[in-house]
């Protein structure tokens, strides 16, 4: 079973105006979702954003976002530069695959040999 994470990319405090609270102090962050599982890694290419409010914990959602919210948001996107995709094999793997290829290489070994 693998597990899924967003690994955080980036993180800006904007001072913009909580529409909920008023408040001015919110949290613009950008995550990538990375895969883990026993025989890989994989780290794709795509990227999640969440705004939320500092003091009233509240996540803003793109349809209650003014146009100065909107204006920060496309700022740090243009900033964030996410991994490349890609897998990466863990040390498992590789003990999987050269006992496999082991096996394979005995049993037509044995054959040839006429043991089998």
């Amino acid at each position: 079973m693998s597990k899924e994470k967003k690994i955080i990319l980036k993180e800006a405090e904007i001072t913009n105006n909580c529409p909920e609270c008023f408040n001015q102090e919110l949290m613009l962050t950008f995550y990538q979702k990375h895969t883990f599982g026993t025989f890989f890694h994989v780290t794709t290419n795509e990227v999640t954003h969440e705004i939320k409010c500092k003091k009233c914990q509240s996540i803003i959602y793109p349809v209650s976002w003014t146009p100065d919210i909107e204006r920060v948001f496309d700022y740090y996107n243009k900033l964030v530069t996410p991994e490349r995709s890609s897998i990466r094999f863990t040390t498992l793997f590789f003990v999987v695959l050269i006992v496999a290829i082991g096996i394979v290489a005995a049993t037509i070994y044995l054959y040839l040999e006429g043991l089998i």
